[in-house]
């Protein structure tokens, strides 16, 4: 058969890849109790959807740069790794949500990193926000290696991840999908194929467009709304339901008012995805000057030392901007 043809054998749930005429790699459909789950990276949201993953029945091994973060699942039953190469050598599919895409880079392609320890027919899913190009990398150094592997960024932030309720979205072959599907049904709400490697990240790339002049709209709708001296709670329950509303002042809106700035989604990886954005909008010929926007006052977010605070401290800057102290 040709490259990348797919037999698909519905009695043992496993299909079957030819990526040529002379090596097939097996994945089998993801079963709870039988397949085993690799994580690296158990910060504010991977913690969350691993456990998710643990309840329903996977069995975990797991890698944090700071081991402390992942002793809540070790606590319910994860095996602690001690690298991400030993994490992929205990899998069957290893899911990783880091920072950037350079920890991308080494927890997946590393000398130590996943690839290294993975064996023919393991899936890699990356799950971190990264750069589209990166997604096709690691996709063609698995294939070689007779592994798959799936872009698979999310939207839906710590709230999100603890009510296993994320938008996920899918960048890789098919198959591979709808044999991971059953795990990522354990951490995710809307699941969406998107389409070939890469197209995952892309599709992330849009969701932080969106975001990232809402964002800008929400904060000064607040900050109009103290200037003016209303009530901004009952300025919350008129304008959240109305055409104005938005998930990100449904969410994130509460804790403008609370001053409750800690993260559900790091404002210095707001900033990675808006640079990655533009960078690949600039490789299209395409202007998007209110992401240029948008990029410039986080990176004043950012300089004023809240890089390390959720994306909602944008609130704080634009106050500084107008001489407002609170």
């Amino acid at each position: 058969m040709c490259p990348g043809t797919v037999n698909h054998c519905e009695n043992c749930k496993e299909y079957t890849y030819f990526l040529n005429e002379t090596h097939a790699m097996k994945i089998s459909v993801a079963q709870p109790g039988k397949t085993r789950i690799g994580w690296i990276g158990t910060g504010v949201m991977g913690r969350w959807m691993c456990q998710h993953a643990m309840t329903k029945g996977y069995s975990a091994t797991v890698y944090n740069r700071s081991a402390d973060k992942a002793q809540p699942l070790v606590e319910a039953g994860a095996k602690l790794a001690r690298s991400p190469k030993e994490v992929a050598e205990q899998a069957d599919i290893v899911f990783a949500i880091v920072g950037f895409p350079k920890d991308v880079r080494e927890v997946l392609l590393g000398t130590d990193g996943a690839l290294a320890g993975a064996k023919p027919g393991a899936v890699l899913v990356d799950m971190t926000t990264s750069e589209p190009s990166l997604a096709k990398e690691i996709y063609e150094a698995a294939k070689a290696k007779g592994v798959a592997a799936l872009d698979a960024p999310v939207s839906g932030g710590d709230v999100g991840a603890k009510n296993a309720a994320l938008s996920i979205m899918i960048g890789g072959d098919k198959d591979v999908v709808e044999a991971v599907q059953p795990v990522f049904e354990c951490m995710g709400k809307t699941i969406v194929h998107q389409g070939a490697p890469g197209a995952g990240q892309h599709t992330k790339m849009v969701n932080q467009i969106l975001i990232s002049s809402n964002m800008i709209a929400v904060c000064e709708g607040l900050l109009y709304g103290y200037k003016a001296g209303l009530d901004l709670e009952t300025v919350f329950k008129s304008v959240s339901v109305g055409a104005a509303g938005s998930k990100a002042l449904e969410v994130l809106g509460p804790r403008m008012l609370a001053r409750n700035f800690e993260p559900g989604f790091y404002v210095e990886h707001f900033i990675k995805d808006m640079g990655i954005a533009l960078a690949e909008a600039e490789k299209m010929n395409l202007s998007l000057p209110g992401l240029g926007l948008a990029k410039q006052l986080y990176e004043a977010v950012r300089a004023q030392g809240f890089g390390r605070k959720g994306t909602h401290a944008l609130l704080v800057a634009l106050e500084t901007l107008n001489g407002i102290k609170r």
